[in-house]
């Protein structure tokens, strides 16, 4: 079993890494959906799938897809629950422009903070305020985390 205060531990764990875009190594570099990984390894083990090239950009969906491809691959491997029932630990996806699709990914770390990777700065934990809020679209609960 897995808790909460391991997944949250592990993330502050990558404060400070630099942003670097598809990274996934502590204190080197990682990105948004880079610092999930790396603490899904850190609590879990290996990962359960390797995520394919992405670009960098929070507008673009893939030419010909319906679907949001980061919220489709947290479904295969986590629990869905709703952006209100979000605890600390949990994984929060985000619409960073109306309309498009989910691809910032936190993990909450307490009630309005939370811990992600910033492009072009670093993994900081920082307030989850009003502007972040809107923009939350999907929450997804590591596995054997209880609810």
């Amino acid at each position: 079993m897995t808790t909460r205060e391991e997944i949250v531990t592990a993330a502050r764990g990558w404060i400070g890494t630099p942003y670097r875009h598809q990274a996934s190594v502590k204190g080197a570099g990682c990105d948004c959906l880079g610092l999930v990984r790396g603490v899904w390894r850190e609590v879990i083990g290996a990962e359960p799938e390797t995520p394919p090239a992405y670009t960098p950009d929070w507008a673009e969906l893939p030419a010909g897809a319906a679907e949001e491809a980061m919220a489709e691959a947290a479904r295969r491997h986590m629990k869905e629950v709703s952006v209100d029932e979000a605890r600390a630990g949990d994984v929060l996806l985000f619409r960073m422009r109306a309309h498009g699709p989910a691809k910032h990914a936190a993990i909450l770390s307490g009630e309005n903070r939370m811990i992600h990777a910033w492009s072009g700065r670093a993994v900081v934990e920082t307030a989850m305020g009003r502007w972040w809020r809107a923009r939350a679209a999907h929450a997804f609960r590591f596995p054997g985390v209880e609810d």
